[in-house]
């Protein structure tokens, strides 16, 4: 097994590895005067299960370009298999056609990565669990439940709270962690008019007096999330946590967290953070490596990975 880091999260590569008690793979990746990106695997890859981690976060196309090219010297090297492990999938709200003349755009992504020669995904909470069928490979989707659930369990234990969701398309994941936190579920109710810009119309259950945990997939603009900490505010509950699974906080999203009433907002490390969000003190990363890396483990000996969708099951060691 050689497990090799491109350029989008260098320091979740290397704490995987550690957790795997592994060095990362060589690999120089250099560019043109022009832009062109330049790979080249400095390792004998021949008949080895190489692992090839890089999240597709900003910049997209350049992450999903890299990726790609390197999948090809790795399949030019006669490596056995080849597995893509994108803790972030850009590209994966795009899922379906919005528009008479718009793409697809998540299923040419999972096209060009196929056709480059990937023979396995390996990602973390999808936008879109319907992206899993736009491959003709294996795409392993891990759910950052057992990660931030037993967090959940043990920072508000004994506290009287209540598990919300954001929005409608959100309430499957809500319903989940409220099932495994033994507690109730509230749905704010959106209109969003335009792509970016979210309004809160009303507040499905009583919040009133309860510490409320706000979860999503994601954190781009910051926008659904925040109006929605103002209108629990509004309505009676006692204060706002956010726990989302990927922090892309595009544009001014850090200083809009940082005045919202939202007392701490949790994301896990498939984005490598930025300045701006290490230096928000209302956002904590919490470390998904070991996770990954024991999915990269069990992948590498034919096991189950499946056995880790449930928080019930999960026996990771702590390294």
């Amino acid at each position: 097994m050689k497990i090799f880091s491109l350029t989008s999260n260098p320091t979740l590569t290397k704490d995987m590895c550690r957790y795997l008690n592994t060095n990362v793979g060589e690999i120089s990746l250099k560019r043109f005067k022009d832009g062109e990106i330049f790979p080249e695997i400095l390792e004998n890859v021949r008949g080895e299960d190489v692992f090839l981690v890089q999240s597709t976060n900003a910049p997209a196309n350049d992450h999903m370009m890299e990726l790609l090219l390197t999948i090809d010297a790795a399949r030019r090297g006669s490596a056995k298999r080849i597995t893509a492990v994108m803790p972030y999938f850009g590209y994966a709200r795009q899922d379906r056609k919005t528009s008479p003349r718009s793409p697809i755009s998540a299923k040419l992504m999972a096209n060009l990565l196929t056709n480059a020669g990937v023979s396995r995904i390996l990602t973390l909470d999808l936008h879109s669990a319907a992206v899993q069928g736009f491959f003709d490979i294996p795409v392993d989707n891990l759910y950052a439940a057992p990660v931030l659930i037993p967090e959940m369990q043990k920072r508000f234990k004994g506290q009287d709270i209540m598990v919300v969701s954001p929005d409608v398309g959100g309430v499957v994941r809500a319903r989940s962690y409220a099932s495994k936190l033994n507690c109730d579920l509230a749905i704010i109710d959106k209109r969003r008019p335009e792509a970016g810009v979210a309004e809160v119309m009303n507040i499905i259950g009583d919040v009133k007096d309860r510490i409320c945990i706000l979860v999503d997939d994601m954190v781009d603009s910051a926008g659904t999330l925040c109006k929605a900490a103002d209108a629990l505010i509004e309505n009676g509950a006692a204060d706002v946590y956010a726990y989302c699974s990927h922090g892309v906080f595009s544009g001014n999203a850090t200083e809009r967290i940082q005045q919202s009433k939202i007392k701490e907002l949790v994301v896990t490390n498939s984005i490598a953070p930025t300045p701006a969000v290490e230096a928000c003190d209302k956002i904590r990363v919490h470390s998904v490596a070991s996770f990954m890396g024991e999915a990269i483990k069990r992948i590498h000996e034919e096991r189950s990975v499946s056995s880790l969708f449930d928080i019930e099951k999960v026996d990771i060691e702590k390294k």
